[in-house]
C-alpha cells in the first residue's frame, strides 16, 4: 500500500474510481476555509492518496448562491477543465462521504522550494514578467503591490475562471503540483447566471486570447451543446447551463480577456 505521506502520481480515472469508491479516513479540518473543509486519506485496492472532502451539510448558506449546490459546482468545474484538455482542476467527484454528501477532490501537493505565481511584492521590486494588479500596503505602511507572474499556464486558468465566471479566485487558490502543473481549486462560487467574475489574475485584461484558448473555446461550445452540457446540468440549473455556452461565444466573439467589471469588486477579498 501507499504510504499517505507519499501522494501518488494518478491517471485522471485512476484517481476518479479512488474518490468514487475509496474508503474516506479524515485527518482534520482546513481552518482558513469558510465552508466547512476537511482532508481526508482514502484507500481502494492497495492505493492510498489524500483527499479534500466538502460535505454539503457544512456548506455556509449566502445570498447569491441557492443553498446545497457549492459541492455540486465544485465537480461542475472539474468538467468543464477536464473538457478544455488543461486540467486545471485536479480530480472531483460528487460522493457519499462521513458527513454525508459532498464534494470529494484529490489533494494536491506543493514541492517545499516553490517560488509562488501570485502574491504580494514590494512596490519597487517587481520581479519580471510580473503583472502589477492593485497597490497595498504592509502593516507598516510601506508600499506593495499585488501581482502575479507573466504565466501561459496562469492565462489558461484565467480562461477558464471566465468561462466557469469563478466569483473567488484568490492566490492561495491557484496551485503547482509537483508535475509543475499549475491547477486551481475552490470552485463552489462559480457558475452563477449573473456576471460575478472576481480573481487576482488580471494581468491579461483586454489583451488577445492566445491560439490555444480559442480552439478550447471552439471546442467548449460544442462541448456544451452535447455530453458537456449533459454532466452540468446534473449539478447546475438549465439557466446556469445556458450562461455559461453564452460567456464562452461572448469570449470567442470578442477574442479578448475580459476586463474587469466597474459594478462589483473585481479583486476577492482577501485576495491571498
Amino acid at each position: 500500500m501507499t504510504s499517505p505521506d507519499l501522494q501518488p502520481v494518478l491517471d485522471d480515472e485512476t484517481a476518479l474510481r479512488l474518490l468514487r469508491e475509496g474508503e474516506v479516513e479524515l485527518e482534520g479540518r482546513l481552518v482558513d476555509a469558510s465552508n466547512t473543509t476537511l482532508r481526508g486519506v482514502i484507500t481502494l485496492d492497495g492505493v492510498t492518496a489524500r483527499c479534500v472532502y466538502k460535505p454539503v451539510a457544512g456548506e455556509r448558506p449566502l445570498w447569491d448562491f441557492p443553498d446545497g449546490t457549492l459541492a455540486g459546482r465544485e465537480v461542475s468545474a472539474y468538467l468543464v477543465s477536464r473538457a478544455t484538455g488543461w486540467d486545471v482542476v485536479p480530480p472531483t467527484v460528487l460522493r457519499d462521504g462521513p458527513f454525508g454528501p459532498g464534494a470529494c477532490q484529490l489533494w494536491i501537493d506543493e514541492p517545499d522550494d516553490l517560488e509562488p505565481l501570485v502574491g504580494f511584492v514590494p512596490a519597487d521590486s517587481l520581479p519580471p514578467r510580473w503583472f502589477r494588479i492593485a497597490a497595498a500596503q504592509d502593516e507598516d505602511g510601506l508600499p506593495y503591490a499585488l501581482a502575479h507572474a507573466d504565466d501561459p499556464r496562469l492565462a489558461r486558468l484565467a480562461v477558464f475562471d471566465a468561462v466557469i465566471n469563478n466569483a473567488d479566485r484568490k492566490g492561495a487558490h491557484v496551485l503547482v503540483g509537483p508535475d509543475d502543473r499549475i491547477y486551481g481549486v475552490d470552485h463552489g462560487v462559480s457558475f452563477h447566471v449573473e456576471d460575478k467574475l472576481r480573481t487576482v489574475l488580471w494581468g491579461w485584461a483586454r489583451r488577445t486570447l492566445p491560439p490555444d484558448a480559442v480552439e478550447v473555446l471552439d471546442r467548449l461550445s460544442e462541448d456544451l451543446a452535447g455530453p458537456l452540457g449533459d454532466g452540468l446540468a446534473e449539478h447546475l440549473t438549465r439557466a446556469e447551463v445556458a450562461a455559461t455556452a453564452a460567456r464562452v461565444t461572448r469570449l470567442r466573439t470578442r477574442g479578448r480577456f475580459p476586463r474587469p467589471s466597474q459594478d462589483w469588486p473585481a479583486v476577492p477579498w482577501p485576495p491571498i
